[in-house]
C-alpha cells in the first residue's frame, strides 16, 4: 500500500470515528462549551469548525497539488474561523454531520489520489506554514483527533 493510501485510510477510520461520536451525541450534549478562551466553542461549534475546514482543506490541498503557493501569507485563521462559524450557524445537526461526511468523503478521494510526487509539493498552510502536502494531511488527522479529545473531555467521556 502507498503513502496515499495509507493517509486516505486513516482519514476514512477518524472521520467515520467522528461522525459516529457527533451523531450519538443529545442536544444537551451538542450545546457543552468546550473552549471558553476568547469565544465560546460548544461541541456544536467545534463540528461546524471541523466540517468546514474540511472543506476549506480540499481546495488548499487540490490548489497546491495544481501548484499554487497555498494560503496567502495575509490569512488570519481567527478571522477565517470566525466567519464559518457565522455561516454555519442555521445549519441544523443532520445537515452538519451529512456534510462533514461528504467533505471527509471528499478528502479521501483526494488523498487516496496523490502521487508520491503530489505528496511532496509544497504550499503554505495557514498553521504550519510552507510545508507538504503529506504533512498537511497528517495534520488534518491530528486536527480533528485533538478536537475529538478536548470535546470527550468536556462531555467528561475520556475514551478516544
Amino acid at each position: 500500500m502507498d503513502d496515499s493510501s495509507v493517509l486516505a485510510a486513516k482519514l476514512r477510520a477518524e472521520g467515520e470515528k467522528m461522525r459516529q461520536f457527533m451523531a450519538q451525541l443529545d442536544d444537551a450534549e451538542w450545546a457543552v462549551e468546550v473552549y471558553t478562551e476568547g469565544a465560546t466553542w460548544t461541541v456544536r461549534s467545534i463540528f461546524a469548525h471541523l466540517m468546514t475546514t474540511e472543506r476549506a482543506f480540499l481546495k488548499l490541498l487540490d490548489q497546491i497539488r495544481r501548484g499554487g503557493t497555498g494560503v496567502s501569507a495575509e490569512f488570519v485563521i481567527d478571522r477565517y474561523n470566525a466567519s464559518q462559524q457565522k455561516k454555519t450557524q442555521s445549519m441544523n445537526r443532520q445537515e452538519l454531520l451529512q456534510e462533514y461526511q461528504a467533505a471527509r468523503r471528499s478528502m479521501v478521494e483526494l488523498v487516496n489520489d496523490l502521487s508520491a510526487e503530489d505528496l511532496e509539493k509544497r504550499g503554505r498552510h495557514p498553521f504550519l506554514g510552507t510545508t507538504s502536502l503529506r504533512e498537511m494531511v497528517k495534520m488534518i488527522y491530528i486536527h480533528n483527533q485533538t478536537h475529538h479529545r478536548d470535546v470527550r473531555r468536556a462531555l467528561k467521556n475520556p475514551q478516544v
